[in-house]
């Protein structure tokens, strides 16, 4: 086989590797163009279900996935300035962050999203991870036999992100006005994240914004409660973990900057 050494020769390889798992994939052609030809690898990435992979791909895939992290560039905790002692407000790209432990507002199924290039920091997370983090989480799920709780957390490694671990929590999914429940069961997504982090001495853990996308938590309140839960759960912990608030949003980047300023 020829021997592959670069970042195109990587990619193609991959491509063919997960168009060849299914039969119906087996009429699509691989495009010229390299945007396109990511895109392709991601769709694929995202829909592929928890299944072992040959060693040979996952060779690949994490050099692969490294080379890419390189390109995106990396951010650690050093290169931030508190806005508050023990808290930190960052604005970017949460699957390049090197903290200790990340954030992913997960769904309930807790395998990661499975619609192509979607959005959403779980789609994001899983893609840039790789394949063996849906099967760590499937592996969990399998064992707890039942789907994630709201409000709970679970933690996993990281595999190709920068960071040293992945916490996954479900937020509550808002249908109407937030009820009581709504908040404290938010509240609880970031304390089960603290606690398992604390559990873990984990010193550095970064938040998303659970629930404020697919699951329509209002922005303004999901900050507040935020913000409130991490400062109060500090107060009961000192001098253990320093949290970064991540928003990708102009907007959350402006509330946030309000409540901590």
């Amino acid at each position: 086989m020829t021997q592959i050494t670069t970042q195109e020769q990587r990619l193609d390889f991959l491509i063919r590797c997960l168009l060849n798992e299914k039969e119906e994939y087996r009429g699509i052609v691989i495009p010229a163009d390299k945007r396109e030809k990511q895109r392709l690898f991601r769709s694929l990435m995202n829909v592929r279900p928890p299944v072992l992979a040959s060693e040979e791909f996952l060779k690949v895939q994490d050099a692969y996935l490294q080379e890419r992290l390189e390109e995106r560039g990396v951010t650690k905790l050093e290169d931030l300035t508190p806005v508050q002692p023990g808290l930190y407000l960052w604005q970017g790209d949460i699957t390049t962050l090197a903290a200790d432990a990340i954030v992913n507002a997960a769904n309930s199924q807790m395998l990661g999203c499975f619609v192509p290039c979607h959005g959403c920091i779980d789609n994001a997370i899983h893609t840039y991870a790789g394949i063996q983090l849906r099967l760590e989480c499937a592996d969990l799920m399998a064992a707890q036999k039942k789907e994630e709780p709201t409000g709970k957390a679970k933690i996993t490694k990281a595999y190709n992100l920068p960071c040293r671990y992945v916490l996954h929590t479900v937020g509550p999914i808002i249908y109407g006005a937030v009820t009581k429940t709504d908040r404290e069961l938010l509240v609880g997504c970031y304390r089960s994240c603290l606690d398992l982090a604390a559990a873990h001495r984990l010193q550095s853990v970064a938040f998303c914004c659970i629930s404020t996308g697919e699951f329509h938590f209002p922005g303004e309140l999901a900050a507040e409660i935020a913000v409130q839960t991490v400062k109060t759960w500090q107060q009961q912990n000192p001098n253990q973990i320093e949290v970064i608030f991540n928003v990708f949003k102009d907007s959350d980047d402006k509330i946030y900057k309000r409540l901590l300023q």
